[in-house]
C-alpha cells in the first residue's frame, strides 16, 4: 500500500470552521508551532486574506508579522495560503498587479506553498494566477478542484479542469477539495480514478470536511485508489463541520496498511495543546456529526443557515424555513450552480429568502447577486438562467453596478498612500478601513508567550489582585506557591 503524507489546517480551515477564524492569535500560533514543524506534516494550512483581516480587525496584530514568526518557529514544514487568485481581503476582483504584489510579500514572509482555488473553476483565471504566484517566488503551487453536486459537476467536468490544471508548469500538484462534506464513498470511487488519469504523474491530495460525517470515509476510500496526502485537523479543532482527526485517520491508514511516516509523539503533543487551549479560551470542540441525506440536497453550511434564520424571524416568517430551503437549490441552478462555499451560499440563500418572502420571484434582487450574474466574482459554472439573467441586468440597479469604475490600478495606490508606504501596509490599507490598520499599528508587535494550563491561575490572580482589601493572596499546590502582597512585591515558590 502505497504512503501517505498529512496536511495540518488547525490553524486556518479548522480555525475558521469551528472558530470563526478568530480562535487563534500570533502567540497562540507561535508557541505550538516548532513542535507541529517536528510531526513530518507535507504542509500547515496556515493563511487566508480572510484570515489576515481578521488578525487586523479582532487581534489588532500584523498578519506579515505573524507569517514571519511562524515561519522562523517552524522552518522545515511548509506554510500554505490559499486565494481565489485575483483577491485579496476584498470580494472583487483586483487589479493584477497588485495581486503580484500580495503573492511577492507573502512568499517573502514566508509562505511556501499557494492554493489556487477558483470558486467557478474558470481554468483560464487558474493557470494566470498560478502563473503569477510562480513567477513572484512562491515555491509549491496546488489547484484545487472543488467538489459539489450538481448537474454540470461530473467526473468528466472533474477530469477536464484537471486534465488543464496539469498542462501548466506552474501548478505542481492538485487537490480534491470537498467544502461542505458531500462526498460519498461510492462517488469518491469513480471521482478519485477519473481525476488521477487525468493528472497522470502529477500528486493528487484530498480536503474533505465531516459536516455530516462523510470525510473519514472518503478518505479510507481515496486512500487505497492512490491519492498521495489526506488533510487532518488536530484535537478540539477537528471533526464538526471541521476536517478529520488527524490521530484517528493515522490509525485507520495504518489498519488498512498504508505508510504515514509521522512522528506520533509530537502529533500526540499537537492534539493535546488545541485541546487544553479550547478548554482554557472558552472554545467549542468539533465532535462527530450525523448523516443528513437533506444535505446533499440543498448544501447550506451551518453558518448561512443560521444566517437565514435570523433574517426570517426579523421578518416575523421564520414558519417559512422549509419553503426557503426548498427554493435553495431551485436559485442555485438557475445561477448556473455556484459551489456553497463563501459567499455564494449567503448569496444564493438570501436570493432565496427574498423570493419567498416577497412573494414574487426575482423582484427583489441583491446587489451580490446583481455582481455575481454580471461576472465581478468571475465567470459562472454554467450559464445563468437567461430569462433569471434578463430580469436582473435589465433593472437600473444593475445598470449601476455595471458602470462601476475598475478596481484601483497599483500605480493608484501608491499614488493615494504616497510613493513611501511599506508594500505591506499598502496592501492592507488598499482593502481594509483605515482606523483597523491605525489600530494594529498602534498596538505594535505581538505579544509572545502562550501557555493554555496558566490560563485560570492568571484570570485568577489578575481578579483576586483588582479586589482593594486583600492584602495578600497566596496560591499553593504541590510544588507551586505564589504570593502576592498589597506593596506590589511578589514571592515565588
Amino acid at each position: 500500500m502505497p504512503k501517505i503524507d498529512l496536511v495540518d489546517v488547525s490553524i486556518r480551515d479548522g480555525n475558521q470552521s469551528l472558530w470563526g477564524a478568530t480562535g487563534l492569535n500570533t502567540a497562540q500560533i507561535v508557541e505550538i508551532a516548532p513542535i507541529m514543524d517536528r510531526v513530518g506534516f507535507k504542509a500547515i494550512d496556515f493563511n487566508s486574506s480572510t484570515h489576515m483581516a481578521v488578525a487586523v480587525r479582532y487581534n489588532k496584530e500584523d498578519p506579515w508579522e505573524r507569517i514571519r514568526l511562524t515561519h522562523a518557529a517552524a522552518p522545515n514544514t511548509p506554510l500554505q495560503y490559499i486565494t481565489t487568485g485575483f483577491r485579496f481581503i476584498a470580494w472583487e476582483t483586483a487589479d493584477p498587479d497588485f495581486m503580484r504584489l500580495v503573492y511577492r510579500r507573502i512568499a517573502d514572509a514566508g509562505i511556501g506553498r499557494i492554493i489556487m482555488l477558483d470558486p467557478m473553476h474558470d481554468l483560464d483565471g487558474l493557470l494566470t494566477g498560478a502563473r503569477m504566484a510562480k513567477e513572484e517566488g512562491i515555491a509549491d503551487v496546488m489547484a484545487a478542484l472543488t467538489y459539489t453536486i450538481s448537474d454540470v459537476h461530473t467526473d468528466d467536468f472533474y477530469a477536464a479542469y484537471a486534465r488543464g490544471a496539469a498542462s501548466s508548469p506552474h501548478i505542481d500538484r492538485a487537490y480534491i477539495k470537498d467544502p461542505a462534506g458531500i462526498l460519498l464513498p461510492e462517488r469518491a470511487r469513480t471521482l478519485v480514478p477519473a481525476v488521477k488519469t487525468a493528472l497522470g504523474a502529477m500528486p493528487l491530495e484530498i480536503h474533505a470536511h465531516c459536516t455530516i460525517g462523510l470525510g473519514p470515509l472518503a478518505y479510507m476510500v481515496a486512500a487505497g485508489l492512490g491519492i498521495d496526502t489526506v488533510h487532518t485537523a488536530a484535537g478540539a479543532l477537528a471533526n464538526g463541520t471541521s476536517l478529520p482527526s488527524a490521530s484517528r485517520a493515522v490509525a485507520n491508514l495504518r489498519e488498512m496498511g498504508h505508510t504515514v511516516d509521522v512522528d506520533d509523539r509530537a502529533l500526540g503533543l499537537v492534539e493535546s495543546y488545541f485541546t487544553r487551549l479550547a478548554d482554557a479560551e472558552g472554545l467549542p470542540h468539533g465532535t462527530p456529526q450525523e448523516f443528513d441525506a437533506a444535505y446533499l440536497r440543498h448544501q447550506i453550511p451551518g453558518g448561512a443557515l443560521t444566517t437565514t434564520i435570523r433574517q426570517l424571524k426579523e421578518l416575523g416568517q421564520e414558519h417559512r424555513l422549509a419553503e426557503v430551503i426548498e427554493e435553495v437549490p431551485r436559485v442555485r441552478a438557475e445561477l448556473g450552480y455556484p459551489i456553497m462555499v463563501t459567499p455564494f451560499p449567503q448569496i444564493v440563500c438570501t436570493q432565496a429568502t427574498l423570493n419567498v418572502t416577497s412573494g414574487r420571484r426575482y423582484a427583489n434582487v441583491p446587489d451580490q447577486v446583481i455582481r455575481y450574474v454580471l461576472g465581478k466574482f468571475g465567470r459562472p459554472t454554467a450559464p445563468v438562467d437567461p430569462n433569471i439573467l434578463d430580469k436582473i441586468i435589465s433593472t437600473s440597479r444593475a445598470k449601476e453596478i455595471a458602470n462601476e469604475p475598475p478596481p484601483p490600478t497599483l500605480a493608484q495606490l501608491r499614488k493615494r498612500f504616497g510613493a513611501t508606504m511599506p508594500d505591506e501596509e499598502l496592501l492592507l490599507r488598499a482593502v481594509m478601513p483605515a482606523e483597523q490598520v491605525d489600530a494594529m499599528m498602534a498596538a505594535g508587535p505581538a505579544k509572545l508567550g502562550y501557555n493554555p494550563d496558566s490560563r485560570n491561575v492568571v484570570e485568577l490572580v489578575r481578579e483576586l489582585s483588582s479586589r482593594p482589601r486583600a492584602s495578600e493572596i497566596r496560591i499553593e499546590k504541590p510544588g507551586f506557591k505564589i504570593s502576592l502582597r498589597s506593596n506590589g512585591a511578589a514571592a515565588h515558590g
